[in-house]
C-alpha cells in the first residue's frame, strides 16, 4: 500500500498560490489516473485538476473555498481499496470561506485567506534552518514580500496566520494598521475629494507597493455584486503586473491583403484535409516566431538585474470565457510548427480552455504574448505585459479600408485593401522604443510582402 500525496499546482511562473474551488470526488470514492478530483482557481485560468495516480480518497486536507500556496498538500490517495480513511477537516469559525462583504466594503483579498490544517497544530515550536515552515514563513507571496519592504517591516518577526506560520497580505495589513513599522518617507493621505461626487470615500494612505481600494456606496435600486473569485484574483494579478513592468505601447498598422488572398486559396482545401478553421491567427503567429528571433529582447524575461532571453518560443495565447474570464494558454515551440501545427495547437488550446480541460503545463512558460480583442470589433489598444514577459502584442479588427496605392507607373490610386492595427506594450525597463518599432516594423514588413 503506499499514499499518495495530491498537491496544489503552479499554474503558471507567476503564480504563487490558488484557491481550491470544489472538490469533485468525496472521502472513499475511487478515482482513476489523470481523472479529474478537483477544481481550483487562480488569475490565470480555472481548471479541473487530474489525480496524480489511481486509488481510493483518503484524506482530504483543504475544505472549498480555502487559498494555499502551490505544492501544498490537498489530499492524500491510498492505493489499495479498503485503506484507511481519513474523515474530511472541518471548517473551523477562521477557516471557513469568508461572509459576503458589507454593501459598501471592499472585497476581501483572495491572499489573506488561510489554509486549514487537515489536525490539530502542533505545539509552536521554532521552525528548523531550510525548513518548509522557514520557507513558508520567510517567503510568503511576493505581494505581501514586497509591501513588506516597501514598509520597512522585517516579516520573519511576524507572527503569520497561513501555513507554518505563513505572513499573509491580511497579517501585515493588521500590523501595520496597529502602529507597525512604516518607511520613513511614507506617502502623504491624499486630498479629500471634491465635493459634489456622492457616495465618494477618501482613500486612506497605502504603503507603496500594497493598495487601499476606495469603496462606494450603493444608490437605490443598484445592484451590488461581490467580485468571483477568479476575477479578484485577475485584478490582483493585472495590478502587479501594471506595477512590475514600465508599460509603453507602439501601434502599427498593417496591410493583411497579402494574407487574405494566401488565406482564400488555401481555405477550403486546408479545412477539408484538416478539419480546422483557416484564421488569419496562424498566419500572424508564424511571422511573430520568425521575427523574435531577429529580436531577441522581445522574447525575454527580467530576473531581477539579468535580462534572460529565451531560446524557446513559446506563444501565449489569450482565450476569453464565458460569461467571464481571461486564460492565457500557451503553445510550445511553436518555431517548431507550420500553419498546420499552430491551427491545430490554437484551436485545441481555445477548445480545452473554455471546457476547464487545460493542465497546469498548458499556462506556464509563455515568452510572449498575442491577444485579440479585434474578434470583437475593437479597432486598436493596449494590453497589459503578462509578468515574466517583455512584450505582448494586440490585433485589431481585420477590415477592408479604402489606401492610396502607387502603382508600378509612379501613379497613385485608391484601392481597398485588408488592414488592422497592431498594438505592441513592451517593458520599457530593458526594450526601448527603438528595438521594439524595429520589431513591429520587421513584422509588417513579413505579413506585407513575405
Amino acid at each position: 500500500m503506499a499514499r499518495i500525496d495530491v498537491i496544489m499546482p503552479q499554474m503558471g511562473e507567476s503564480i504563487a498560490e490558488g484557491t481550491l474551488s470544489r472538490w469533485l470526488k468525496k472521502i472513499g470514492d475511487e478515482v482513476k489516473r489523470d481523472e479529474p478530483i478537483f477544481e481550483i482557481s487562480t488569475d490565470k485560468v480555472d481548471a479541473e485538476i487530474p489525480a496524480p495516480a489511481a486509488g481510493v480518497l483518503a484524506e482530504i486536507i483543504v475544505i472549498e473555498g480555502t487559498t494555499v500556496p502551490v505544492n501544498t498538500v490537498v489530499a492524500r490517495l491510498e492505493t489499495e481499496k479498503g485503506a484507511a480513511i481519513a474523515s474530511a477537516p472541518s471548517p473551523s469559525p477562521a477557516a471557513a470561506a469568508p461572509a459576503p462583504a458589507p454593501v459598501g466594503a471592499a472585497a476581501p483579498s483572495p491572499v489573506a485567506a488561510s489554509p486549514v490544517p487537515a489536525v490539530p497544530a502542533p505545539p509552536a515550536r521554532p521552525a528548523a534552518a531550510g525548513s518548509l515552515e522557514e520557507r513558508l514563513r520567510t517567503k510568503s507571496s511576493p505581494l505581501v514580500r514586497r509591501m513588506a519592504a516597501d514598509a520597512g517591516v522585517d516579516i520573519t518577526a511576524l507572527s503569520g496566520s497561513g501555513i507554518a506560520g505563513r505572513v499573509t497580505k491580511k497579517d501585515l495589513e493588521a500590523h501595520l494598521a496597529s502602529g507597525g513599522a512604516r518607511p520613513a518617507t511614507a506617502p502623504s493621505a491624499p486630498a479629500a475629494m471634491p465635493a459634489g461626487l456622492p457616495g465618494a470615500i477618501a482613500v486612506p494612505a497605502a504603503p507603496m507597493g500594497g493598495h487601499a481600494e476606495p469603496t462606494f456606496q450603493p444608490w437605490p435600486g443598484d445592484v451590488v455584486e461581490p467580485m468571483s473569485k477568479i476575477r479578484r484574483l485577475t485584478a490582483d494579478h493585472m495590478r502587479q503586473a501594471k506595477q512590475v513592468a514600465a508599460h509603453v505601447t507602439s501601434f502599427f498598422e498593417i496591410d493583411l491583403t497579402r494574407v487574405a488572398r494566401q488565406r482564400a486559396q488555401m481555405k477550403a482545401a486546408f479545412e477539408a484535409e484538416t478539419g480546422q478553421k483557416l484564421t488569419f491567427l496562424p498566419f500572424i503567429m508564424k511571422a511573430v516566431v520568425e521575427n523574435l528571433r531577429r529580436h531577441p529582447v522581445m522574447n525575454a524575461t527580467v530576473s531581477g538585474t539579468d535580462v534572460i532571453l529565451r531560446k524557446r518560443y513559446n506563444i501565449g495565447i489569450a482565450v476569453a470565457l464565458d460569461p467571464v474570464g481571461l486564460i492565457v494558454p500557451v503553445i510550445k515551440d511553436a518555431d517548431g510548427l507550420n500553419l498546420t501545427g499552430l491551427t491545430r495547437a490554437a484551436n485545441d488550446l481555445a477548445a480545452r480552455a473554455r471546457s476547464k480541460k487545460l493542465s497546469p503545463v498548458d499556462v506556464q512558460d509563455a515568452t510572449f504574448t498575442i491577444t485579440n480583442p479585434g474578434v470583437f470589433g475593437s479597432l486598436m489598444g493596449t494590453p497589459i505585459i503578462p509578468v515574466g514577459t517583455t512584450a505582448i502584442l494586440g490585433l485589431g479588427a481585420i477590415e477592408k479600408r479604402p489606401k492610396v496605392i502607387t502603382g508600378a507607373d509612379g501613379e497613385d490610386t485608391i484601392a481597398i485593401r485588408t488592414c488592422a492595427y497592431f498594438s505592441c506594450s513592451f517593458d520599457h525597463r530593458v526594450v526601448d522604443g527603438a528595438d521594439a518599432d524595429r520589431f513591429m516594423a520587421d513584422l509588417k514588413k513579413t505579413l506585407e510582402t513575405a
